[in-house]
């Protein structure tokens, strides 16, 4: 498996892109490039482990034949989505969780997608190197973006879990933490489902696509805009806010 130094670069730079211009927008407090880079290598690690996971999962799922409906469900939901959204997770949580300066909702954005680049950026070189150019074009657009917007909104449920903890309330830590796993599964189940449909699933594809690009950039710039009254502590804000769903 043999990769150029152009297709590297093709494979590489869209998810760095997408990292530099989260972080240009996260305007209260940088996050330290150190712990950024730390997150990107724990996602690199959890793709690897989803690999192993998935292989290991889809022995004790039904079979059904590619292109059917059923095969497109559950291969999007119970495997892609279960366990690629969970281990993106872990390694944005482990990697961030206990650092003190986590303290305004913006970082969980910086976080995840921090996480989901690391992922998304060495499953491309995987997949680019075994399919080649068109592929590394395709997958700028679609993959990498779908799971760096996931982790837009995995990291939105995750600060709101870090805040509630911060003021003991457990509850709604919880909650918001199955919040942060359930809802990019539901973005990246219904991708993957659309595009293991074929071409049946093209137009939905494409238009599941356009409304992603949209809603996860005019949440990145409404956080951003907003992030200087979100912080955790009474002290890092002017204003109090309610968190809104």
């Amino acid at each position: 498996m043999y990769l150029s130094s152009d297709l590297m670069a093709l494979a590489i730079i869209p998810g760095l892109l997408l990292i530099i211009y989260v972080y240009r927008k996260d305007k209260v407090e940088k996050e330290p490039l150190g712990l950024i880079i730390r997150i990107l290598i724990y996602g690199v690690i959890s793709c690897i482990a989803a690999g192993f996971l998935e292989q290991l999962e889809s022995q004790f799922l039904p079979q059904y034949p590619q292109g059917s409906v059923e095969y497109a469900v559950q291969t999007s939901f119970c495997m892609a989505a279960l366990v690629e959204e969970t281990v993106k997770f872990l390694a944005m949580r482990l990697g961030s969780w206990r650092y003190q300066g986590f303290n305004y909702r913006f970082d969980g954005i910086v976080y995840g997608v921090s996480a989901a680049v690391g992922f998304a950026v060495y499953e491309n070189v995987m997949y680019v190197a075994m399919y080649g150019l068109q592929t590394a074009i395709v997958r700028a657009f679609t993959a990498i973006p779908l799971h760096a917007f996931c982790g837009v909104f995995m990291g939105v449920m995750y600060s709101y879990s870090k805040k509630a903890s911060i003021l003991g309330q457990g509850g709604k830590c919880v909650m918001y933490t199955i919040f942060a796993l359930l809802l990019p599964m539901l973005i990246h189940g219904t991708y993957d489902t659309f595009a293991f449909l074929g071409e049946r699933g093209t137009i939905p594809l494409l238009v599941f696509v356009v409304i992603l690009y949209i809603a996860a950039i005019s949440t990145i710039n409404r956080m951003s805009r907003e992030d200087y009254r979100a912080g955790f502590y009474p002290q890092a804000r002017n204003i109090d806010y309610e968190v809104e769903l």
